[in-house]
Parts: structure tokens; C-alpha cells; sequence
């Protein structure tokens, strides 16, 4: 083997070893600190993770230091529910949900078609989310097989660990957008046999809504999880008072929005339920039971005006909770602005997140929930080498806070709300430094 397999950084290391809890300081056990520590990285996996002075005579002679002792490093940022096909129509003015996804979703996504158009799209949107510190997703690509294929080809060249799938829709929608109930499947079949498994890339059964299939369609997708139990699933719950009445008239056998998917078998411990305002706790505890996740997607719960999202009752239910961008309603695809919004909404309803919980949500607590866990998601021997570098000092109002933080706790939350993209040095993934920023 040669250095050129093999990179070392030096620099402030943390990582998330379980649940820190909610308390202003972590649970014993739960973080691995090191003020100066040695990430070495082989053959793009994590081979070691100590502090500087043990490891540092163990290292390859010559082998070049990437010295970033000014910098924090930890895992790659996870986005658990972001629709790379809506990236163009961001900041699309004063909606809320049924009546934005008419007048601008459908419209975009009937673009993606054209396989020009959604490489393009897929590559830009990769862009952005590496650039922001990103390094994982589970990913909404449109109806149309090619934009699946599109972001997968262009995640594949990168290398990078991405969860996607093509959206089931075989009603309320625009012709362009619609699939048949079974030719729906028969693509998701196809698509499954190409790219779910292959390299970094996992596939997940992706019906948009329970209004837009028929109980037909979900059986089917339902089938797919039962042939395959590796599979993921994805899909909408509860995120809009409009959509519940609605859900409610289109399927009157079923006692809930969520008895619709239980009744098709799409709960399951590899399902990932995007919003989930609009619950009872009955509900949490079957999702819970199930070992499903509910997607916190706070910036666009907001811009939408769809409602404060309960995260506490969630977690007091058993339930886990990820943390995700949606895009395009929401309003950001940074993780740091996603937690900055998951404070602001916590706070309005008495139970702010601390950043001990918000930065372990955003990576190992994501990984756990999408059951990632054993390959990504922290810092230590055997995992991938996905993993950000911020930049504490990234500008000039951050780094007045900064210096004047005394614990790593302070220093984290000043991270949470003052940190952009600007905050991100490096995005690495798959042992390769895939963002750097200018400057």
C-alpha cells in the first residue's frame, strides 16, 4: 500500500457514540471528543480515530498531515427526506401544500422526463448538498424511471452513499405525472434490479402520498417490501390539516392516515414518514411499535404553514425522529439550517433542542433511523470516511461568538444558529474530499 491510499487529518474530532439525551450536557458514554485528535483514513474507511500524541507515532512514515487544528470535524451531515427533483422551485411564494403542489411541484416535476434536464438537476443538486456538508440522503426523484437513473448515475460517479426512488402516482395528478397502478411497479421493479445494493446506493419504494395512489397501488408497493425486506420505504404523513380531510374522504374504511399504510404493509422498521404534525399519540405508538421514523422537516412546515411539529411527544412515544430539509418546500438544504429551525419551533413549543441532540440527529440518529448505522454515521475503525469539516471562524460574526464560547456545547450551539455553508471547509465522502471551499 502507498500514502496514496491513505489520508490523515489533524483536528478538533467529535463524534456521537449513542443518544446524548436531553439535558444540557450528554450522557455518559455518548460522545467521543478529542480537542486534538487523528482521523486516518484507508482505502476510503475509517482505520483509526484517537487523540494526536497516541496515535501519531503509529502513523505512516511521511505520510502527509492535512493539518485543520483550527477546524471541527464529524460525520457527514444525513438528510432523511429531500426532493432533489424540486430544487429549482425553492422559494416559490405563499402556498400551503395542496394548492403549492399544483400550482408549482406537478409543473417542475413534469420536466424531468426530458433526461437532459434531470442529469442536470441531479448533478446540481449533489452540488449543493456537498457544498453545505451533506454527504447522505434519502431522496424523492419524479415519476419518470429516468430521473431516477439520473440521480443514481450521478451519485454512483461520486461515490457517494444515497437512498432514492421513483414516486408512485397513479391519481390526482397531471397525466404527465400519473403511472399505471402495476406499470408503476413493473419501473420501481426495474429500477430496484439495477441500482438498489449497487456500491454506495440503496433503493426505497416511494408512493408521494396516500391521496395520489390508489389502494391498489400501495398493495403493490406493500409487495415490494415483502418480496425484498431490504428495501426502504418512504412516503407523506399528517403534514397539512387539507390533506387529513382529504385522506380521510378518499380511503372511509380506514380508521386513520396511517391505518391507510399499515393496512397496505408500508410501516415497517425501514420506513421513513415525512412530517407527521397531524398525530394523535396512538398513532406515534403504533408508528413506534413498528419501528418507523417520522422526518422533521421544520423549515418547510413553516414556509408551508402546515404546523409546529411535536417532537417531544414523538420521542416519548418511542418514535424516532430524523431531521431533513424537504426541499423545495423547504427553505434550505443545510443541515445547520435545519436544526437552527428545529430550536425555533422547539422553542415555540417549550422544548428546545439542545445541540448535543441536534448534531447527533443529523448524524448517527439519522444513520440509526434509516439503518445506516453499521456504515456511517460516526467516526470510528471499519466505518465509511464520510465526514465534514467546519469551520468555526467561517465568518466574521461566528468567530466573535466563537471566541468567546467556553465548552463545546456553547461552541456547537453557535454552530447551529450562525453556521451556512460558509461554515463548510470540507465535505469528504467515500475517503475523498468531494467540496472545499473557495477561500
Amino acid at each position: 500500500m502507498t500514502t496514496n491510499d491513505t489520508r490523515v487529518l489533524r483536528a478538533e474530532l467529535l463524534s456521537f457514540e449513542d443518544d446524548p439525551g436531553e439535558g444540557d450536557t450528554p450522557a455518559e458514554g455518548s460522545v467521543r471528543h478529542f480537542e486534538d485528535g487523528v482521523l486516518w483514513i484507508e482505502n476510503g474507511r475509517i482505520r483509526a480515530m484517537d487523540d494526536y500524541t497516541r496515535l501519531a507515532p503509529e502513523l505512516p512514515e511521511g505520510v502527509e498531515i492535512l493539518d485543520h487544528r483550527d477546524k471541527l470535524v464529524m460525520p457527514g451531515f444525513i438528510d432523511s427526506h429531500v426532493h432533489y427533483v424540486q430544487l429549482e422551485i425553492m422559494a416559490s411564494y405563499g402556498r400551503q401544500l395542496l394548492d403549492w403542489l399544483n400550482e408549482y411541484t406537478f409543473p417542475e416535476e413534469c420536466r424531468f422526463a426530458e433526461r437532459e434536464h434531470a442529469e442536470a438537476l441531479a448533478d446540481a443538486f449533489l452540488d449543493e448538498m456537498l457544498r453545505v456538508g451533506t454527504t447522505t440522503a434519502q431522496v424523492f426523484c419524479s415519476s419518470h424511471p429516468v430521473s431516477v437513473d439520473a440521480f443514481f448515475t450521478a451519485s454512483q460517479r461520486r461515490g457517494l452513499c444515497m437512498i432514492a426512488g421513483k414516486v408512485l402516482m397513479d391519481r390526482h395528478a397531471p397525466e404527465a405525472l400519473t403511472d399505471d397502478t402495476l406499470g408503476g411497479i413493473r419501473d420501481s421493479e426495474r429500477l430496484i434490479a439495477d441500482w438498489h445494493g449497487r456500491e454506495r446506493l440503496g433503493y426505497s419504494v416511494t408512493p408521494r402520498f396516500a391521496p395520489t395512489s390508489t389502494r391498489e397501488q400501495l398493495d403493490a408497493a406493500g409487495g415490494l417490501l415483502r418480496n425484498d425486506p431490504s428495501l426502504w420505504l418512504q412516503t407523506h404523513l399528517a403534514e397539512n390539516t387539507g390533506e387529513l380531510d382529504w385522506v380521510a374522504e378518499l380511503f372511509p374504511g380506514s380508521r386513520d392516515y396511517l391505518a391507510v399504510y399499515e393496512q397496505s404493509g408500508l410501516v415497517g422498521p425501514r420506513s421513513t414518514f415525512a412530517h407527521g404534525i397531524h398525530l394523535d399519540q396512538a398513532m406515534r405508538g403504533r408508528l413506534a411499535d413498528r419501528g418507523a421514523n417520522l422526518a422533521f422537516c421544520p423549515s418547510s412546515n413553516l414556509f408551508l404553514g402546515s404546523g409546529l411539529f411535536d417532537r417531544l411527544a414523538a420521542r416519548e412515544a418511542g418514535l424516532n425522529v430524523t431531521y431533513a430539509s424537504d426541499v423545495g418546500g423547504g427553505t434550505d438544504l443545510s443541515g445547520l439550517a435545519t436544526l437552527k429551525t428545529a430550536y425555533q419551533v422547539g422553542q415555540l413549543r417549550d422544548q428546545p433542542l439542545t445541540a448535543w441532540q441536534g448534531f447527533y440527529g443529523l448524524t448517527l440518529g439519522n444513520a440509526r433511523a434509516l439503518s445506516l448505522d453499521e456504515r456511517i454515521g460516526r467516526l470510528a475503525p471499519g466505518m465509511e470516511a464520510d465526514f465534514v469539516v467546519l469551520d468555526p471562524h467561517a465568518t466574521p460574526l461566528l468567530a466573535r461568538r466563537t471566541s468567546r464560547c467556553r465548552t463545546l456545547g456553547e461552541t456547537l450551539f453557535a454552530l447551529m444558529m450562525l453556521g451556512d455553508d460558509r461554515t463548510v471547509a470540507e465535505t469528504w465522502a467515500g475517503g475523498r474530499c468531494q467540496h472545499r471551499r473557495d477561500g
